[in-house]
């Protein structure tokens, strides 16, 4: 696709001053190496957070240049021109249980119903193509469709520092930076339960689907990023399917519920008095970790009965006593240990609301016990000074999965070698779509001639031919060019499933961009400008 000579004169000329400008005002972000889990530490691929050169070069390509140099002369002869020389990568800027802490990701966390907002803020991004949120209570991570690796990491940093408030200094002493190959492996160990703090929970898998889920429609949730997580989920359930690795995994749920009852005398694990604040998914999960424990009787408060009610209905045989938010502190004060699992952006719990609770029994432990598995949290940090109670958050959680290492790292190795092949296959799919602008350059070009000649050929006919004789002459002509390319359009499709028939497919491509001279590389580069430039005047 051409751009006009007053588009790659005007427009692209000031939206390359625009990015010049913002790239040499700024420095570049220095990337943070991911701590793997112990069972992904065994397998790492080795150091995988690098970045880019500097925007130098961008500035010395651009000061030699004269003034009548049109701006796509200046792109061809800067550093910009990575962009024509290699795909867009597909980035992970992300902060996870295992470098960030609890208050940091509480800053960060972006709730579900704002996702489709942020994927449209990330990619007005001057870099960014497409983007995808995966928000939990164990991370915060951003995927992202970068035309530069660089910049885009800059970008998205500087976003994130905005969004959440947090200095960018601060992020890049907590984030993890991951490319391409890199980026599509660790979303597949997510998926599969490898990089949770719990191996093989099944939480994370349906946290995935619901990126996909809420991505349908939004403009910027495009073919790479949908692929990616559609194949995650993939994996995630071909891993769960194939090996043992979810048999004994508890969820985050089950992990408080284990956390707890490790903090409690064994004798008292059935008489503890329980209270769950919050029914949403965490705190039914909560319950029946409780109920497979033994616990008979426990109170819920909640907003509203209805859900509580529901699991009453499934829980049969459980005494699950019903209170609203309005009597939480009564039912605290009744309670020996207290799950939060609520969406409140603000804590449930202060000091001043816990100093005056009445002390529990020696029976357990003499402690009255938080465990707060939200983020944000739902219980202040400073309830922790009050003598007679204690908070866990889920950071704690890791005192829970601490044991039988050896089994888990087994299982892991099982894992991943389906993830492994998994992700060889996603590349080879992701290589098999760099014929498609081949296979529309082609198509665009063989129409511009058949047209040509088709309206010579009706102008040597004269005016005065009848419809029919020019459908049949254009019909002929048509017929003609779709035959002519069958065969180059079938060498050119590939599923990416062999890599024989890949590496065909790929050499096919180049072979017709030289022999029909389709410019690939410049027209790649003016159609991915022209689309930025036409977001940003939106």
């Amino acid at each position: 696709m051409a751009v006009s000579t007053s588009f790659a004169g005007a427009k692209l000329e000031a939206l390359l001053l625009k990015a010049s400008a913002s790239s040499s005002s700024s420095s570049s972000s220095t990337a943070s190496y991911l701590p793997r889990p112990i069972w992904t530490r065994r397998v790492q691929r080795g150091v995988r957070c690098e970045v880019t050169t500097s925007d130098a070069a961008v500035q010395a390509g651009q000061s030699g240049s004269s003034s009548n140099v049109s701006a796509l002369e200046q792109l061809k002869t800067s550093a910009a021109d990575r962009y024509t020389k290699e795909r867009s990568s597909i980035v992970v800027i992300g902060l996870s249980i295992h470098t960030t802490p609890v208050e940091m990701r509480e800053k960060l966390a972006i709730p579900e119903a704002e996702w489709p907002r942020a994927i449209g803020e990330l990619c007005g991004l001057n870099h960014v193509e497409e983007a995808a949120v995966l928000s939990t209570c164990n991370r915060m991570e951003i995927y992202v469709v970068a035309l530069s690796q660089h910049r885009g990491v800059k970008e998205v940093t500087e976003w994130m520092s905005k969004t959440s408030g947090v200095p960018v200094s601060e992020l890049c002493e907590h984030r993890f930076l991951l490319y391409n190959s890199d980026a599509t492996q660790h979303l597949f160990e997510v998926s599969a339960g490898l990089d949770s703090l719990v191996l093989g929970e099944g939480q994370i898998l349906a946290q995935v689907k619901q990126v996909v889920k809420v991505g349908q429609g939004v403009v910027g949730f495009g073919r790479n990023i949908s692929g990616l997580f559609k194949h995650a989920i993939t994996v995630g359930k071909r891993v769960r399917t194939e090996t043992n690795i979810a048999a004994g995994a508890v969820s985050v749920s089950s992990a408080a519920v284990e956390l707890a009852l490790m903090k409690l005398p064994e004798p008292s694990h059935a008489t503890a008095r329980m209270l769950v604040i919050g029914a949403g998914k965490m705190g039914k999960l909560v319950i029946k970790h409780l109920v497979s424990k033994g616990c008979t009787k426990m109170v819920v408060v909640n907003r509203s009965e209805e859900r509580v009610a529901a699991i009453r209905e499934e829980l049969k045989g459980v005494e699950i006593i019903y209170k609203p938010l309005t009597e939480m502190l009564n039912c605290a004060a009744e309670a020996d240990v207290i799950f939060t699992s609520t969406a409140s952006e603000t804590p449930l719990f202060f000091k001043e609301d816990v100093k005056d609770l009445p002390a529990v029994g020696p029976e357990t432990g003499g402690l009255r016990l938080f465990v707060d598995i939200s983020v944000p949290r739902n219980v202040g940090s400073c309830v922790t000074d009050v003598d007679g109670a204690k908070v866990y958050n889920v950071d704690d959680l890791k005192e829970v999965v601490a044991a039988n290492k050896e089994d888990r790292i087994r299982k892991a190795m099982e894992a991943q070698s389906i993830i492994n092949e998994e992700s060889k296959q996603f590349e080879a799919w992701r290589d098999s779509l760099e014929t498609v602008p081949t296979i529309k350059k082609l198509r665009a070009y063989a129409e511009r001639i058949r047209v040509a000649e088709l309206d010579k050929c009706l102008s040597k006919m004269g005016d005065d031919i009848s419809k029919k004789t020019r459908r049949a002459v254009d019909d002929l002509s048509r017929g003609i060019v779709n035959k002519l390319l069958h065969g180059p359009m079938q060498h050119l499709r590939c599923d990416g499933s062999d890599s024989r028939t890949l590496s065909e497919t790929l050499e096919n491509m180049h072979a017709l961009n030289r022999m029909f001279s389709l410019e690939t590389e410049i027209s790649v580069l003016e159609q991915k400008i022209r689309a930025k430039v036409e977001q940003t005047q939106k």
